[in-house]
């Protein structure tokens, strides 16, 4: 059972955004009055229409992209007078177009790129990347897609389950990524790692990520070969980037069956402020449903957000990002140990504050800045039995990054810095009159990166960056070589290759016990191919990974400095292919994923080279929704396969010698879009694992064997059978006319 059941779950009262968005080319940003309104059509020198090119008035933020016939609409609130008109695309040389505003509306039926002589037409480097943001950048999710997506439940990391190379782990409820440990994704937002992405949890029971996919105008999912800008991450990156100013002034309330919501916001001409408080209790759902688990406190959570932004000047553009999240439960987990027949008792407080401020602006010469600053404190309680155990996380990153996109129509060119300061305390202990014992980690964190985009020839691009860190803690160096290269192979199609090396300081739980460790390392070999036509998309990649300096250790001295040490290792290979087709069926829009890893390692307690526990060999989503224009509604359903995981059983000779059964899902759910009162309204139900299907995700043993000399086994399995939400979320005073009859998109 999840423990934060969405406190912002599908604010689809947001939603209404996105089902504006599919009826005009997104827009950077617009102005709630223009002064003056631009349309046109761009393309090439043949009289093609060029689909995705970016139009902006220059050094300002407004613009818009070309739609698939090279059409776009933008309305700016510039003052009258004259200013220039730009367009770009890759392998075209940039258009510069004198324009005057304020004289009424602005028609432009004619606009024509010249290909510069290295032209690449539509080859993007994105190897190992899904991009939700961005279509011409392989997009397979967009903000709505992770909120319909069934089973998911409005989780981020629950819908990106659904895509090749992850394995669903259900005890967690985080990333594996192609045979990684959850620690080996990092998530990024705004550019700034993200030091608690997750909410607190206790073992064997799942977490939820701590933000609304609404909060975002784009998330990029990297699997491997992932650009130079983003560090401390041995096997993916999940890239969150947040929306500027808010459409619209509004208020939203959700009425859930685990909890509800308030959100209000406020939208002037240059600024925009949003602030929203939750309140989640899973006790009256817990006491319709039958649970597995002792619940003796049911989760509850409280929390709030606070959103600012502000257009500084005439491109800039302030972000600032604050939020509060509460966390209290207590319950009895099945344990083999003898006396403990009614469960092992654990129960968990957390307090979180995360703040993100972000600033990005234009320069002279074609240079621009993006700079930010996050702060995290987390304070976590656990108390397992008798035991105690705080640990305080404290941290701060600065991140300034300098891009000119105006160096050449050959390359471009991207350099960034990167400060991070942590300050961690555990006080553990072992009953209330034990003594107190004190774990500590500080670590300074320095990084540096540059990379370019290179247009080699008509069809071949190329990426290549190297990035390079140094730990106070560890006292060492890295350097972090990395390239990408794209073949044009058709008019929709190109092949992809990505290599380069990956490090990762060890994780704090590790650093606490022992300093005297190295960086961990990966190195990832891709190779992909992919073929979009109008709305279907085809995705294949084969990748090898090496690892090597996985932090060991031994199980029986855990708290043992001297048994740390980078002596792991390992590999993981295979296939991710993804299909997804939005034009076969009219009103219908599904995927398929696949995902097949073979991987071996050595880390952490491990005594030999073995199939880590949690991963899946073979991985299958099959993800569909369907749109009835005549009942306002969207029907979906996911179906979920893992082939069983692998987990020791100390009463058998070998090590993660033995196999769970299968993982098998299938989830529906429905989202009904009408008037209340005469405010807009989204009724929303998903029911998860609708099979009742006894989903096993692993065993605890005893620590003593019984008369018969075996260690007595007890099975990990979720809170329920199944989980059913029931949610109504509706939009007050929303001014944006919303049709009923469009599928939101």
């Amino acid at each position: 059972m999840k423990t934060s059941l969405l406190p912002l779950l599908l604010l689809l009262s947001t939603a209404s955004a996105a089902v504006q968005a599919q009826t005009a080319p997104a827009e950077t940003h617009q102005p709630t009055n223009p002064a003056t309104h631009l349309t046109g059509v761009v393309r090439d020198a043949d009289g093609q229409p060029l689909p995705g090119v970016n139009v902006f008035l220059k050094t300002t933020f407004d613009g818009a992209s070309t739609d698939s016939l090279g059409r776009f609409a933008f309305g700016t609130d510039r003052a009258a007078g004259p200013a220039v008109l730009v367009a770009t695309f890759i392998g075209y040389e940039p258009l510069e177009l004198p324009v005057t505003l304020g004289a009424g509306p602005l028609s432009l039926p004619s606009l024509r790129l010249k290909a510069s002589r290295a032209a690449l037409g539509d080859v993007v480097v994105t190897a190992g990347a899904f991009e939700a943001s961005d279509e011409k950048r392989s997009a397979v999710l967009k903000p709505l897609d992770i909120v319909t997506t069934a089973g998911a439940l409005g989780d981020i990391a629950g819908a990106l389950n659904a895509l090749p190379g992850t394995t669903r782990v259900g005890e967690t409820g985080q990333l594996f990524v192609r045979g990684g440990a959850a620690s080996e994704t990092k998530t990024y937002l705004d550019g700034l790692p993200v030091q608690t992405p997750y909410g607190s949890a206790v073992p064997n029971v799942a977490s939820r990520g701590r933000f609304s996919p609404f909060l975002f105008k784009g998330t990029v999912f990297t699997t491997g070969g992932y650009s130079a800008e983003y560090g401390q991450a041995l096997s993916a990156v999940v890239a969150l980037n947040s929306t500027d100013l808010a459409p619209e002034t509004m208020t939203s309330v959700s009425v859930m069956s685990v909890g509800g919501s308030l959100a209000r916001t406020r939208r002037w001409d240059r600024t925009s402020l949003a602030v929203s408080a939750d309140y989640t209790n899973l006790a009256p759902y817990f006491n319709l449903v039958p649970q597995t688990f002792g619940w003796e406190k049911a989760p509850q959570s409280l929390g709030g957000t606070l959103k600012v932004a502000h257009q500084v000047g005439e491109a800039g553009m302030l972000k600032v990002y604050g939020t509060y999240a509460s966390q209290r439960l207590a319950l009895r987990q099945p344990d083999a140990n003898p006396g403990f027949e009614a469960g092992h008792p654990v129960d968990l407080a957390n307090d979180n504050f995360y703040l993100n401020t972000s600033y990005r602006a234009p320069l002279r010469r074609g240079w621009s800045l993006n700079t930010g600053l996050a702060l995290t404190q987390d304070d976590n309680r656990i108390r397992p039995d008798v035991q105690t155990v705080r640990d305080l996380d404290r941290s701060a990153v600065a991140r300034l990054v300098l891009t000119n996109d105006s160096a050449s129509t050959w390359f471009n060119l991207k350099v960034g810095f990167e400060g991070y300061a942590q300050r961690y305390r555990q006080q553990y202990q072992a009953s209330a009159e034990a003594p107190t014992r004190e774990l500590a980690v500080n670590e300074q964190r320095g990084a540096a990166f540059a990379e370019s985009d290179l247009v080699l020839s008509r069809h071949l691009a190329a990426r290549a960056g190297l990035r390079t860190e140094y730990s106070a803690l560890l006292g060492r160096f890295n350097a972090a070589p990395r390239l990408g290269l794209a073949y044009k192979t058709g008019a929709n199609s190109q092949l992809s290759a990505a290599w380069g090396y990956f490090y990762q300081t060890p994780t704090t739980d590790l650093l606490r016990i022992s300093h005297a460790l190295q960086f961990e390392r990966a190195e990832h070999y891709m190779l992909t191919y992919q073929r979009q036509v109008q709305d279907r998309t085809l995705r294949a990649e084969i990748y090898q990974k090496n690892y090597a300096q996985l932090t060991t250790f031994s199980a029986a001295q855990p708290f043992n400095p001297a048994t740390y040490q980078n002596a792991g290792s390992g590999y993981a290979r295979g296939l991710d292919v993804i299909f997804r087709d939005r034009t076969t069926f009219k009103k219908a829009d599904y995927w398929v994923s696949y995902g097949f890893v073979d991987t071996r390692r050595q880390f952490r307690t491990d005594p030999v080279v073995a199939v880590p526990t949690f991963v899946a060999r073979h991985n299958l989503s099959v993800v569909g929704k369907y749109w009835i224009q005549q009942l306002h509604t969207q029907l979906g359903f996911t179906y979920a396969y893992g082939s069983p995981r692998a987990y020791n059983d100390p009463n058998l000779p070998g090590y993660n010698q033995s196999r769970l059964p299968a993982y098998q899902d299938l989830s529906l759910n429905a989202s009904y879009l009408t008037h209340w009162f005469g405010q807009f309204t989204i009724v929303y139900v998903s029911a998860s694992n609708v099979l009742g299907r006894q989903n096993v995700y692993g065993y605890t043993f005893a620590a003593q064997p019984d008369a018969s000399g075996q260690l007595r086994s007890a099975a990990v399995t979720p809170g329920a059978p199944r989980m059913l939400f029931v949610g109504v979320f509706i939009s007050i005073n929303k001014k944006t006319k919303v049709d009923l009859n469009e599928r939101p998109d």
